[in-house]
């Protein structure tokens, strides 16, 4: 069975589970990654049997699976629908990592599907005879929208997201070094969420360039410090044009053929002061992206094992830009 990124779920909303605030640590480094990965176990630990205490079989089973010994988190929050940041891969020593950001319906209930995801690059990164110089990091680190939901059809989610990636590649850099190659695969609705992480990265730039002595520091700090955006699945990014996006990254696109995501509007409008739409098809050529084959797949077989889109996505990951296979 092919592992999924997004399934349309119950909208109801669900009690609110107790669980411990998250593990106050140090700023992470390389030479600290051990003991964030052992507080942060502990941490799902102790979520798992207050929500057990709390009657919550579905996430006491959640947490307890990411308490495992052999799980490696740089952050976790048990609270609300969860947030989890793990790792696949020897970060301190990676020189390529690949930072993976979902879509809607994607919380600790359903984070299995997600980190398949993940897993799955990894392995194909290995397979490339990478592995030991790679990391995939799958970063759940925002609410996400419902499938099901008015929330989906807006950026509103994704604006809250974004300060929230940009930290975090800014705390990644930190570990991996400016040296490193990052990238960043947005899934469906988490492309909209690296749309707006770069827009508002380059909006940032762009405000502190009036002090002239300042801009051109001012600007590198502000860019979201990343080698290649893929987008996959994406039904916009809430900009018109990859150069909307004013990032250095390399912007690339890709969709399956049977994916559901082909037939949404690719408009941008306002309705009654909110702006619905993401705007226009990241694989349509005005956009001017990277078009990339992504094969026959659906809208969660992006990663399938011995898929097109997988083999590209790890392509892409490891800078071999000229293997690429174009659609």
């Amino acid at each position: 069975m092919t592992a999924a990124v997004v399934a349309p779920l119950s909208a109801a909303a669900r009690p609110q589970v107790p669980a411990p605030a998250p593990a106050t640590l140090a700023p992470v480094t390389a030479a600290t990654l051990d003991e964030t990965y052992a507080a942060n176990r502990a941490n799902a630990e102790e979520a798992s049997r207050m929500a057990a205490a709390h009657g919550d079989r579905e996430r006491a089973a959640a947490d307890r699976a990411m308490a495992d010994p052999s799980r490696d988190f740089l952050s976790f929050d048990g609270r609300g629908s969860g947030r989890a940041t793990e790792v696949f891969g020897d970060l301190a020593h990676a020189d390529r990592t690949a930072v993976l950001v979902p879509g809607s319906d994607t919380s600790l209930e359903t984070y299995d599907r997600f980190r398949a995801t993940a897993a799955h690059l990894r392995q194909e990164l290995t397979r490339e005879g990478a592995g030991a110089d790679t990391a995939v990091v799958a970063w759940l680190g925002y609410e996400t929208p419902g499938t099901i939901s008015a929330t989906v059809t807006t950026t509103s989610r994704a604006d809250q997201a974004a300060p929230r990636l940009r930290e975090f590649i800014s705390q990644l850099r930190g570990i991996v070094g400016g040296h490193a190659r990052v990238s960043l695969v947005c899934h469906s609705y988490g492309s909209v969420v690296c749309g707006s992480a770069a827009s508002a990265a380059a909006s940032s730039a762009s405000a502190s360039s009036a002090s002239a002595s300042a801009a051109s520091s001012s600007a590198t700090a502000s860019d979201l410090d990343v080698d290649d955006i893929a987008l996959i699945g994406s039904p916009g990014v809430g900009v018109d044009s990859a150069a909307a996006l004013h990032t250095r990254a390399r912007v690339w696109a890709g969709r399956g053929s049977a994916d559901w995501v082909r037939e949404v509007p690719h408009i941008k409008a306002d309705l009654f002061g909110t702006t619905v739409g993401f705007g226009t098809d990241p694989v349509s050529p005005s956009f001017g992206a990277r078009v990339f084959a992504a094969g026959d797949g659906g809208h969660s077989d992006y990663f399938a094992p011995g898929s097109v889109a997988l083999t590209n996505l790890a392509r892409i990951v490891l800078g071999e830009t000229s293997e690429v296979t174009h659609a």
